[in-house]
């Protein structure tokens, strides 16, 4: 059986020249076209595709409310957004309401033949031109979260965490740091507190998952 594909656009003009391009292929039929979100929920309900390709702005409406209804009525049908305005709020919002691909619609004919297929085969993609982008913001919003890990210690606190993290004992840690036993005991007792964390087990894991080395001066 063939991958059926359901074309989802407000421009008449742009679902003929994807359904010429598609059913030119073997193993490809476009089965419906719809230029509404509510049409292509219903299309998507009555016609049961493969793969739906659908633009992100349709007139008056977001498509990706398309794409999260017929999501969570079909899981097992795959979407690609398919844009000519690429942005970093809509690529992050498409790929939260579950959808497989986002391909800008500058791609060439064998690149949009090539993604149907691979997400047909259940691989997931993103056009080249804004893997960088997914992978700025990755990053971005890991260092934001790292930051944030230690936002409540202070650079006294934050260096025995991460005397703590390399195994050091409360006496071990007073002789580096110039400070009596029971003063480094009080501080692991406010730092533990501070992070809601119960041992130094706890903590030293927490020291090295969030890459404390990274934030001290």
């Amino acid at each position: 059986m063939g991958l059926r594909i359901l074309l989802v656009d407000d421009h008449e003009v742009v679902r003929v020249g994807l359904r010429t391009l598609i059913e030119r292929q073997p193993g490809m039929e476009v089965v419906g076209e719809a230029g509404t979100v509510h049409e292509a929920v219903n299309k998507a309900r009555q016609l049961v595709p493969d793969v739906v390709v659908l633009d992100i702005r349709l007139v008056g409406e977001n498509g990706l409310e398309a794409c999260r209804q017929i999501k969570a009525q079909q899981p097992k049908t795959r979407i690609i957004i398919l844009t000519s305005f690429p942005d970093d709020e809509g690529l992050f919002d498409a790929i939260a309401c579950g959808a497989e691909g986002y391909v800008l619609k500058q791609v060439g004919s064998d690149d949009l033949i090539r993604a149907l297929e691979r997400v047909g085969r259940g691989e997931s993609l993103l056009d080249p031109a804004l893997t960088e982008r997914v992978f700025a913001k990755i990053r971005e919003v890991r260092r934001r979260e790292r930051a944030h890990a230690f936002a409540d210690l202070n650079i006294q606190e934050m260096q025995i965490l991460a005397h703590i993290a390399e195994g050091k004992t409360n006496r071990e840690i007073g002789d580096i740091m110039h400070l009596s036993e029971k003063t480094v005991r009080n501080y692991v007792s406010q730092i533990l507190d501070k992070l809601d964390l119960t041992s130094r087990a706890q903590a030293a894991a927490y020291a090295a998952r969030h890459q404390i080395e990274n934030y001290l001066p």
